[in-house]
């Protein structure tokens, strides 16, 4: 049974910062590319950064310079770092784990930026 579980989301203020996790179980996390999501009600589901097997990385353009993906296979897990947090990041952030065709989701941890 395939589980990605996030953790680390919050309440922050405008200009602080966070770090979510996503711990796998069920795949081999290492052939993954694992990617960060957030998604607004009533809004389509964006891409907020993705990280290869490989290590390469990419991030939207909207985070891109104040967050940072990165993985460790060891411990099955991503992060995502994530700084000078304004109110438009605020959204439910869902980890996923891709192979192929294949797509794995997380249950989604909520980001709140507010003062």
């Amino acid at each position: 049974q395939v589980r990605l579980v996030e953790s680390g989301g919050g309440l922050v203020l405008p200009g602080g910062s966070l770090r979510l996790s996503c711990a796998s179980s069920g795949i081999t996390f290492s052939r993954y590319t694992m990617g960060w999501y957030r998604q607004i009600p009533g809004k389509q589901r964006e891409l907020v950064a993705i990280i290869t097997s490989d290590g390469s990385t990419n991030y939207a353009d909207s985070v891109k310079g104040r967050s940072t993906i990165s993985r460790e296979n060891a411990k099955n897990t991503v992060y995502l770092q994530m700084n000078s947090l304004k109110p438009e990041d605020t959204a439910v952030y869902f980890c996923k784990a891709s192979l192929g065709f294949v797509d794995y989701w997380g249950q989604g941890t909520q980001v709140t930026v507010s003062s």
